[in-house]
């Protein structure tokens, strides 16, 4: 059933858009949308939904937010949007920021109220404009431009130790658990009650934290040190949690240690975050209908003022050019002021070039498994057995039952067990095999149950591959691969007599391969800027356990609350964890500097020592893990460091043929392209190398520049592997260091041979190789993408 329409719009005039729950198994969203205040969609409106395929962190409750912007009668007052407006101050005008933002506002209509005033990652204001008055205000001097609000969407008891975390040895004890770092989220809120963000036995924060509270002295401490709300400039806006994902993510980074955590007695164990000891600042950013990007930029703006060494945002849009990315314009603020900022590639896999948070400034990550299940085996009456998994673990009697296939039914999705209605086929007293989508696999267990059945497999549809979920159902089911479901559907269409039973094993540990990246997880090659290679790394991000707000959860439960979910979302914080843990080992390094040590030192061959696979288990490429998996026990000797400073990117940008206006619009400063020198995408100094090979062109060449992050002297020796029909050289094959923070510059070149014979030029037009700089036992690898005209 649809929830009811727009009765939290607080936008005037805007769309309100439904979610609808129907299809949060295929990670489809249906949605309608209507005008704030009008009543709940009539059955005329649904037969116009529009179908967005736009995957968001996979609840069992899928949670949806539309994109689209509404439009507006430009001529009404009462019809007024939301912009956010660059200005710049010149000689002569107010030396106080806010006083300068509103005589812009005054000198257009004395009655118009600002919403937001930022003054450390983006000099200029929010306020809600006619199009007439926005006309008026950009001809005011000083005004460079406005843009109009947008809607963005919202994208644990065992990932430390499948992360290789050691209470012992490595960057947990090397880091102090992160001691004296402040991370700050960016989400729905946080609930501040759970144990995840007791203060006992932490420090209190640095001297240089400004911060502050919203919520009554006791529910702020030395770990949750920071609560606001930015949600429309309202003043009573809380930072309470009422989605459960800022939750989730704000644990996941920083957690204390919680014994006792499980969901349905299922990955017991004691839960932590990534960096326990580091402070958490919550900036509430995100309603249930998503979040606006003149609060994400407020967020950003007053956790950067407020001290935070990190940000977190598990949220994201669709590519837009950078000059109109509300967070990478943001992220370039914080940059600037030495805060690292870890973004999630969003939930749109596996689609090619489907991802969000581009910027080269900001760390994208994707999302893969661990080795980690929830275990429910089918075994059929022929004796094969195919994992699969619930979160429901009955007692159930192994006997074999009658099993049927939901698709040989007459009723209209029917192969979706989309109705209770199953006309043609009889169900009472058999297990049923049901096709993933129309309606949530909890659903189709319903509708099963509903019409006799005894119990239910859902198979994937073949892009979701051997991704799967464990589901709170409502009876003995499973859900398993697209290629466990048809070798199930082909047994039962092998005999007249079809039987299957379950086997429940509950959580099992040292499962592969793994990690194994996520159907949903987003994919290069960015739109954005093609010459870098994104997503950057890969974290967790798949059926990951972490607090919850136990009001939300379906049912109490015994002891605090937790619950186990999706997304890139939940591989943001891991990674914004990680991070935490470095600058507290290096305080003194760049946000740039500790990207490279988290990318060079990344994995990209699995628990078994195979490569890294994607959903279908076919081997992941540099588009799908970019650097591939995060280990932080190298993380925090990485050895060499590739790094960037601020001037860097704007160089970046000329490069790339933004206008001056546009450069100045990103990086807040006055820039003439003209006159600076300007690096091509592949010469920017990142981490990864991407190169553009053509049969007719003699040779590109690449310079990097790496600054040796060793105790001492050091001579790192070049291995470099690259594909067939590809020539590469490296000019020197040696770099020798004298001593700690010593720099040394490298050329690769490389050059296209026999139009790529020997099977470099792939069907997608790309090939993959990588750069590694060894000294010892350490290896500083740098992946390579090829892409060839």
């Amino acid at each position: 059933m649809p929830v009811e329409a727009c009765t939290n719009c607080r936008r005037p005039s805007s769309i309100c858009y439904v979610p609808f729950e129907l299809t949060s198994d295929s990670d489809t969203t249906y949605t309608a949308s209507y005008p704030c205040r009008e009543p709940s969609p009539n059955a005329s409106a649904m037969a116009d939904l529009k179908k967005t395929r736009f995957p968001l962190c996979l609840l069992s409750l899928l949670l949806c937010f539309a994109l689209s912007q509404a439009s507006y009668d430009p001529t009404a007052v009462s019809q007024r949007r939301t912009y956010i407006v660059r200005v710049r101050q010149s000689e002569g005008t107010s030396s106080d920021l806010e006083t300068f933002y509103r005589s812009f506002l005054s000198a257009v209509n004395p009655e118009l109220k600002m919403i937001y005033a930022y003054t450390k990652v983006f000099t200029g204001f929010a306020a809600q404009l006619t199009k007439p008055e926005l006309a008026a205000m950009s001809a005011l001097p000083g005004f460079v431009r406005a843009f109009p609000d947008r809607l963005y969407q919202l994208t644990t008891t065992h990932t430390p130790d499948f992360l290789g975390l050691n209470l012992q040895r490595g960057l947990w004890n090397q880091s102090n658990f992160g001691q004296g770092i402040i991370i700050g989220l960016l989400d729905t809120g946080i609930y501040p009650d759970h144990p995840s963000f007791d203060g006992s036995g932490m420090p209190p924060p640095p001297a240089k934290w400004k911060g502050r509270c919203s919520f009554n002295v006791s529910s702020c401490n030395n770990k949750l040190i920071g609560a606001r709300a930015f949600i429309g400039g309202s003043a009573t806006e809380t930072p309470i949690d009422d989605v459960g994902h800022g939750t989730h993510t704000a644990s996941t980074a920083a957690g204390a240690r919680v014994p006792g955590a499980q969901v349905l007695g299922n990955a017991y164990g004691v839960a932590t975050g990534v960096a326990p000891l580091a402070h958490i600042a919550m900036y509430k950013v995100c309603a249930d209908i998503g979040c606006y990007s003149s609060d994400i930029l407020a967020g950003m703006d007053a956790a950067v003022s407020d001290g935070v060494d990190v940000l977190s945002l598990s949220l994201g849009g669709p590519s837009v050019p950078f000059d109109d990315d509300t967070i990478a314009v943001g992220a370039f603020g914080a940059i600037q002021n030495g805060v690292f900022v870890s973004c999630a590639a969003a939930n749109a896999g596996p689609d090619p070039s489907s991802l969000s948070n581009e910027a080269p400034w900001i760390l994208t990550v994707a999302a893969s498994t661990m080795d980690r299940e929830i275990r429910s085996t089918v075994k059929l009456g022929s004796g094969q057995t195919f994992n699969g998994e619930s979160l429901y673990q009955p007692k159930f009697a192994p006997d074999l039952y009658p099993l049927v296939d939901a698709a040989t039914g007459t009723s209209p999705l029917s192969q979706y067990c989309a109705t209770s209605s199953f006309d043609g086929i009889d169900v009472k007293g058999k297990i049923v095999l049901c096709e993933s989508g129309a309606v949530s696999a909890v659903e189709k267990g319903v509708y099963v149950q509903d019409a006799g059945g005894v119990g239910m497999i859902v198979m994937n549809e073949f892009y979701q591959g051997y991704t799967t979920f464990p589901r709170a159902h409502v009876l003995p089911a499973s859900q398993v691969s697209f290629a466990a479901g048809d070798q199930i559907r082909a047994y039962i269409n092998s005999t007249s007599n079809a039987t299957a039973t379950f086997l429940f094993e509950g959580t099992v540990l040292g499962t592969t391969p793994a990690p194994v990246i996520s159907f949903f997880s987003s994919r290069g090659p960015s739109l954005a800027s093609p010459g870098i290679l994104k997503p950057d790394i890969t974290g967790p991000g798949v059926n990951v356990l972490a607090a919850w707000p136990p009001n939300l959860l379906p049912a109490p439960a015994p002891g605090p609350g937790f619950n186990m979910i999706s997304g890139t979302s939940m591989s943001t914080p891991h990674l914004s964890g990680i991070a935490a843990l470095i600058k507290s080992t290096y305080p003194d390094w760049s946000p740039a500097a500790i990207k490279s040590a988290i990318m060079t030192t990344a994995s990209v061959v699995d628990n078994a020592g195979n490569p890294i696979l994607n959903e279908q288990h076919l081997p992941a490429d540099v588009f799908t893990i970019g650097a591939g998996h995060v280990n932080p026990a190298k993380a925090g000797s990485p050895g060499l460091v590739y790094d960037l400073s601020p001037d860097d990117y704007v160089a970046y940008l000329c490069g790339l043929g933004y206008t001056d206006a546009q450069v100045k619009m990103i990086t807040d400063r006055d820039v003439s392209c003209q006159n600076t020198t300007s690096i091509p995408e592949k010469d920017l100094n990142y981490p990864s190398i991407s190169v553009v090979l053509s049969a007719n062109a003699t040779t590109v060449s690449v310079m990097r520049t790496v600054k040796n992050v060793f105790d001492g002297p050091a001579s790192f020796i070049a291995e470099l592997s690259v594909p067939l029909g590809v020539y590469a050289s490296v000019d020197p094959r040696v770099l020798s260091f004298s001593g700690q923070n010593d720099e040394s510059t490298f050329f690769l070149t490389f050059q296209m041979r026999g139009g790529g014979s020997g099977g470099a030029v792939a069907a997608q037009g790309y090939a993959q190789g990588y750069l590694k700089w060894v000294y010892g036992k350490i290896e500083v690898r740098s992946p390579i993408s090829f892409t060839f005209n």
